[in-house]
């Protein structure tokens, strides 16, 4: 497992935290959970050209040992259009990672996404800083 807090799972980063993509794990769990975000990092909300991951939209990355991540994750709305479409390609693309054997994407609403859960980069790029 890894968290965006000192554990050793992605946590749900706090209000006013830019949360996405900062894994504070051991470096070993960073390493297990590389291609897992890379494969997260390849999924794109149609209407943001930004990443998901780098939204901030994944709260939690969890792979077990038998091979199979749960990805914990929220949308930016109740109501976004892509809700069925975005984590339909979650799973395919979380599925093809090598070792994985089964995603399971599990949406929740709490806490509600905002824009100061984007990484640095997203800010920049949808131009927020």
């Amino acid at each position: 497992m890894t968290e965006h807090d000192e554990s050793n799972e992605f946590s749900t980063p706090e209000s006013g935290e830019s949360g996405a993509g900062s894994p504070l794990g051991q470096p070993a769990e960073e390493a297990q959970h590389e291609p897992v975000i890379a494969a997260l990092r390849t999924v794109f909300d149609p209407e943001i050209p930004v990443n998901i991951y780098d939204l901030g939209l994944v709260y939690k990355v969890d792979v077990d040992g038998d091979g199979k991540a749960l990805i914990t994750m929220t949308l930016t709305s109740p109501h976004c259009p892509a809700a069925e479409m975005i984590p339909a390609d979650v799973k395919s693309k979380v599925g093809d990672v090598e070792g994985i054997t089964d995603c399971e994407v599990e949406i929740v609403w709490e806490p509600t996404w905002d824009k100061d859960m984007m990484s640095e980069a997203a800010k920049l790029q949808l131009g927020f800083e």
